[in-house]
């Protein structure tokens, strides 16, 4: 944006719940700034914390595997302290790791304090000095991708810091030779690092890797397109088709975040369960969860954090998602207008929801066969007629009261045929109430109806508003729904002596 966005932040915290978290500073960008960098130092001081205590406990006669360590064996991955064949010869490297991590923590703290406490609530957003560069509001759409930007600037430094121990600061642990070497020709062509994606390794995709070479040639790769990813956002601005699929909130952004994580942690677990290459069986133990004699080995430990940390950051993901979505379409949480009647007419008999008044729904509702633009009575009455023959037959064999009957399958084809006709039997009725014989209930009157209700996706499509067009819709639900149903019972029955035959 050309311009820039103000907003005037509230002078205090507002007062919420416990349970709100973060969420008290959504408008705060300076205490927000301060949640962040201390939830930062928090981290930082638990990967210290433990490192110091992982070595404490680490016992160099039995297998680290399995001792239940998580840091010291990705430390290891990483060659530090170990010897020519492979052994821990120095823990001096570790315990020098822990205190690095430990003092970080403390710079992170009085950061986290200094924003949250003494600075400003709100951080200046003047772009002409140095520290207005700091300030946004969350509807900046160009602001927003400048941030996303900067974000990927720093992990495409991340993946070149392993690159560049693997190619000159001490190399990386070799599991095929069992010692530490130096990787002086990473792979960079695009067939072999890409076909991990599309299974050109074999079935485990990217967590088929088995060579330092790939390995880091990925690392170059993802390193290369994180930095490219990250000038792009920060010299554009977002596109047109983007800003609409978007939500511009700070609740979105969270709930996108969220998302992202909880990919990676299924990732994660993936990997980590099937990969011995990049987790070498020396330093995780081996392949499993448990070891046969019942001993949870640090693959295990990793795989059932990652697994349970992205359900829960998923579940956030979904929630916020929810939330942001209600808010989008005039619900507010915590307030009574969670659930209203629809279209503010309560006898409409029709309720609004975040689900049922959502974007998506509504999307979904209007490409139903029902009300999809553009359909004859004629074909719309057969493929709704098709999917519910289909569909009801096995429900009718497997649980109806001659399930175990030899002819169970024949019964519940007829019992299917004795719904349908009931179905439609339903249809007639309705359409004879709601379009009359030598009446065509108007346009004009739907229209009504739909302002009543608000919800324009639920609209009968104009060919379907006659007592002919309503009847034909009936008539071929039957047969569609017949049809459907002698299929699936055809496929019970003889679907083995088909495929045989084909």
């Amino acid at each position: 944006m050309s311009a820039v966005m103000t907003r005037t932040a509230p002078a205090a915290t507002p007062q919420l719940g416990w349970w709100a978290g973060n969420g008290r500073f959504v408008n705060l960008s300076g205490k927000l700034l301060g949640a962040h960098v201390a939830h930062a130092g928090l981290i930082v001081f638990w990967a210290g914390a433990m490192t110091l205590f992982e070595l404490s406990r680490y016992d160099a006669s039995q297998p680290m595997g399995l001792q239940g360590l998580i840091l010291l064996p990705h430390l290891a991955t990483l060659g530090i302290g170990l010897g020519a064949d492979g052994a821990i010869a120095d823990s001096y490297p570790y315990f020098v790791v822990g205190v690095l991590h430990l003092v970080s923590s403390a710079v992170l703290g009085a950061g986290g304090i200094y924003h949250a406490v003494l600075g400003p609530a709100v951080l200046p957003s003047d772009r002409a000095n140095f520290s207005g560069f700091f300030g946004y509001d969350w509807r900046d759409k160009d602001k927003m991708t400048t941030i996303i930007g900067i974000h990927l600037l720093l992990l495409g430094s991340g993946a070149f810091l392993l690159v560049a121990k693997a190619m000159a600061w001490g190399g990386l642990y070799d599991p095929a030779i069992g010692s530490v070497r130096l990787v002086t020709q990473p792979t960079l062509g695009i067939v072999p690092i890409w076909g991990y994606l599309f299974g050109a390794h074999g079935s485990h995709g990217m967590a088929a890797i088995d060579n330092l070479e790939d390995l880091v040639g990925g690392h170059v790769w993802v390193g290369g397109l994180c930095i490219a990813g990250g000038i792009w956002h920060i010299l554009s601005k977002p596109w047109a088709w983007v800003e609409r699929v978007f939500y511009w909130t700070g609740e979105a952004y969270l709930s996108y975040s969220l998302g992202a994580l909880a990919y990676m942690g299924f990732f994660a677990a993936y990997f980590v369960s099937v990969n011995d290459f990049a987790y070498p069986e020396r330093f995780y133990g081996p392949l499993g969860i448990v070891t046969q004699d019942g001993t949870v080995t640090a693959r295990g430990w990793l795989a059932t954090f990652h697994f349970v940390f992205a359900i829960l950051l998923l579940a956030g993901h979904l929630w916020h998602a929810l939330r942001v979505r209600a808010e989008a379409v005039g619900f507010k949480f915590g307030s009574d207008s969670f659930v209203r009647p629809a279209g503010g007419s309560p006898e409409a008999g029709m309720l609004d929801t975040p689900v049922s008044a959502s974007d998506l729904s509504l999307t979904l509702v209007q490409y139903l066969p029902i009300y999809r633009p553009n359909v004859s009575p004629l074909s719309r009455g057969l493929e709704i007629g098709m999917a519910h023959g289909y569909f009801l037959v096995g429900p009718f064999i497997k649980l109806g009261p001659m399930r175990s009957a030899e002819s169970a399958e024949l019964v519940g084809l007829l019992a299917t045929i004795g719904l349908l006709l009931i179905l439609s039997l339903c249809l007639s009725l309705y359409g004879s109430v709601t379009f009359p014989a030598g009446r065509d209930r108007g346009l004009d009157e739907f229209r009504t109806m739909a302002k009543a209700v608000g919800n324009q996706a639920a609209v009968l499509p104009d060919n379907l508003r006659t007592a002919e067009a309503w009847s034909q819709f009936s008539a071929m639900f039957l047969v569609g729904g017949v049809g459907g149903a002698i299929f699936a019972f055809l496929l019970l029955t003889q679907g083995a002596g088909l495929l045989t035959a084909v």
